[in-house]
């Protein structure tokens, strides 16, 4: 694609050419060496720039990269970790990625499986043989060049010899792809653990699914940990293989050599999916797509306790099955949780009609492997708001073992996840407007909406307050805006992007980017003329939603438009049209979800339609529904969601606009999805809570209300917050609780 408004011309002494893509860390150009070499340029996001921590981390996949230089990897041609804005230039490898590949026309087979097999085995041999572990083997960072498989992007590679960086306690990786020690112990992975990604690699490129794909992220880490892979539709020659590469236990694994030896031995036609009669695999949607799309940062995982598997002879690894289930315990919670206003989260394709698989079937709440947190006990209780005669209504967010929770007449409020304690609170003295909460949180920063007090003229109406997570005093604030509904149907004039807060002025005439933590100004865009705009987050990446003057004054946006809104230097891209009134859901597959409003005048009548942005093509397909679904929208594990007044939820498929489900519920006016613990959760603002199968929503249970509160609501926004096992929920009156997903609340 042709450079950007705003983008370098030359990088390092190299004009650049093109942009080849961009992701949350960096964005990758086209560039030429003096005697006409093309080379593909890295150049770090200037937001991570300061910190110390990314640094180190670009340093070390600078180093492992020259370090593994060679046939099967890209060569680094030029590198400068150290400069204010860091790059990397390596040598260009033309081709697509196996993830692009296999999405255009399927899983390979034949000789090509074979040549990817044994190409991709000798880059792991050079990559171990000079000490170094990838880590992050997964489709889009292999390319199928002309003179074969290449191995690409090291950044969250390490040197056997080299200090591994915790990054704060994060798991990181790709779960699909990653090894069963990668997801319980991350810092004691060793070579094998690539051996592991590349038996799941295989897996992929022979059927279009990867081995351990189930419903949701977290029961893919927990099967890839736990469960056996499967394996019906891979080519019985390659099957033995393959189970060698996934074994739970890294020393019954082959090394990249053994391995090596053993794929040369196979025919050369390996055959295709479901050559042995098992029936032909299928590309499918899945989150697998959906990590592949958005590279987006997984949920952290929790330690195990494991019962090993019993061993085998040394000599027997080909073939060899686990004679025994591994039993599982985990010892502390997952956090499973959406950052308000924009932080990316992990979220996968939802659940179809039902079918036969029951590894899905048993991600129910309550399936051994979802912890609590470490001394939590249910609990209840009300957090007061700066006026006693505003109903108040908080949400929350969850970080680790703090919940941050805002809305109304509370900016935010620091809560212990295990016995709802209070650690802080920072009051707002003014009339709250509906719908507007929390803007999001990040590692150490909470942000949330402040209302001024009436009559006071010194400030303005509505302010975002950036606010110290541990302490809980006062950053810094900023002077809000307040159009974003008008433009998008949604209260969202802030969002959190990495450690990045973007803001609408006061005046409704421009964007503000500034540091979460230090308030300092990254860069200001005004909107195009004529036109007022809201921020809207499509996974890592940002853009500006617009309307004219005119449509949003008369609360009639017909003709809304979508620019990209680059996180580093704020340029607006070209204006994409979108048929209005629209209100963006989220992301699935890779692309921005709208649901298409159905007007009866100005006032809203329900939704008729789908509309689906693709970042990659730039270009917005729609759908019509069967029907105006009426009621509060919502999206999680990439479906579409409407809960109805009376309490039915209907379920809808992003990319055709069908039906996959409906279902009656007794809670009235829900709001939600919320996907967590093999499960959907619903909650009204009587706190009254349904949690629904993904796959066909069948109730799991519902609890009783517990808060006095309006029922048949329309347009709120989720309640429930997930970490684990345990759910806490936000009702009316700043009424929370917690409880467990395997004792759901009745009658207080």
């Amino acid at each position: 694609m042709s450079l950007r408004g705003g983008d370098p011309a030359e990088i390092g002494g190299y004009p650049l050419e093109a942009r080849l893509g961009s992701g949350g860390m960096g964005t990758v150009f086209l560039a030429r060496t003096s005697s006409g070499r093309p080379v593909a340029i890295k150049l770090i996001h200037q937001q991570f720039a300061a910190d110390d921590e990314f640094r180190i981390r670009f340093r070390q996949e600078v180093e492992a990269a020259r370090r593994v230089s060679g046939a099967f990897t890209a060569a680094v041609v030029d590198a400068a970790p150290e400069a204010e804005q860091p790059w990397m230039a390596t040598a260009y490898i033309e081709g697509h990625t196996l993830a692009q590949h296999i999405a255009a026309k399927g899983p390979l087979t034949g000789s090509e499986l074979r040549k990817l097999a044994i190409g991709l085995t000798e880059a792991l041999r050079d990559i171990h043989r000079v000490g170094v572990v990838h880590r992050d083997l997964k489709p889009s960072n292999v390319v199928l060049s002309p003179e074969g498989p290449r191995v690409i992007d090291f950044g969250i590679s390490r040197a056997v010899d080299q200090q591994t960086l915790t990054m704060t306690g994060r798991v990181i990786g790709t779960p699909p792809f990653m090894s069963p020690e990668q997801l319980q112990a991350p810092r004691g992975v060793g070579p094998r653990s690539d051996v592991f990604s590349l038996g799941t690699l295989l897996v992929y490129a022979a059927t279009g699914q990867g081995p351990f794909d189930a419903d949701s992220p977290y029961m893919t880490a927990y099967q890839v940990v736990h469960e056996e892979p499967s394996l019906d539709s891979v080519p019985m020659t390659l099957r033995a293989v393959v189970e060698s590469c996934l074994e739970k236990d890294p020393e019954e694994r082959p090394t990249a050599d053994e391995l090596l030896v053993l794929l040369r031995d196979l025919p050369a036609d390996l055959g295709g999916a479901g050559a042995d009669g098992a029936g032909a695999g299928r590309t499918r949607d899945t989150n697998t797509q959906h990590h592949l799309a958005m590279q987006a940062t997984p949920p952290p995982i929790a330690p195990t306790t494991l019962d090993g598997p019993d061993t085998g002879s040394t000599g027997a690894l080909i073939g060899r099955r686990l004679r025994r289930r591994w039993r599982p315990v985990l010892a502390t919670a997952v956090a499973v949780a959406a950052i308000g206003g924009g932080v990316a989260a992990v979220t996968a394709r939802g659940g179809g009609n039902s079918g036969g698989d029951t590894r899905s079937r048993a991600a129910a709440p309550g399936v051994p492997g979802v912890a609590l947190p470490v001394g939590f006990a249910p609990w209840h209780r009300t957090v007061q708001g700066g006026r006693k005669d505003i109903p108040d209504e908080l949400r929350c967010v969850a970080r680790g073992d703090a919940l941050f929770c805002g809305g109304g007449g509370v900016v935010a409020t620091r809560i212990r996840a295990v016995d709802g304690s209070q650690v802080w609170k920072v009051q707002s003295p003014g009339v709250p407007a509906q719908g507007m909460h929390m803007v999001g949180a990040t590692d150490d920063t909470v942000l949330g909406y402040r209302f001024a007090a009436e009559g006071d003229r010194q400030n303005p109406p509505v302010e975002v307050v950036a606010i110290d997570a541990a302490k809980g005093r006062e950053l810094w604030s900023v002077p809000s805006g307040a159009q974003s509904t008008a433009v998008t149907g949604r209260t969202r004039d802030a969002v959190v992007i990495g450690s990045t807060v973007v803001t609408v002025d006061a005046s409704n005439s421009r964007f503000e980017a500034r540091d979460a933590h230090s308030g300092k100004v990254a860069w200001t865009t005004p909107f195009p003329a004529g036109a007022q705009c809201a921020p809207v987050p499509v996974g890592a990446q940002l853009y500006a939603m617009c309307a004219t003057n005119t449509e949003v004054n008369a609360s009639e946006v017909r003709h809304p438009t979508l620019r990209t809104l680059d996180r580093a230097s704020g340029t607006l891209g070209r204006r994409i049209p979108v048929k209005g009134p629209a209100v963006p859901m989220g992301v699935a597959n890779g692309s921005l979800v709208f649901l298409e409003e159905h007007m009866d005048g100005t006032a809203l009548a329900g939704y008729d339609g789908v509309a689906r942005f693709d970042p990659a093509s730039g270009k917005v397909t729609y759908s019509r529904l069967a029907k105006t679904y009426e009621g509060t929208p919502g999206m999680a594990d990439g479906s579409v969601f409407v809960s109805g007044q009376t309490g039915r939820v209907t379920a809808l498929d992003p990319a055709t606009g069908g039906e996959k489900w409906s279902r009656q519920t007794g809670v009235e006016g829900a709001s939600g999805p919320v996907a967590g613990a093999g499960a959907l959760y619903f909650s009204s603002a009587t706190g009254r809570v349904v949690a629904l199968s993904p796959r066909d929503g069948a109730p799991l249970w519902t609890t009783d209300p517990q808060a006095d509160g309006l029922t048949g609501e329309q347009g709120a926004s989720p309640r429930v917050t997930v970490a684990g096992r345990a759910v806490v929920v936000a009702a009316a009156k700043n009424t929370l609780f917690a409880f467990d997903t395997k004792n759901p609340p009745k009658s207080p």
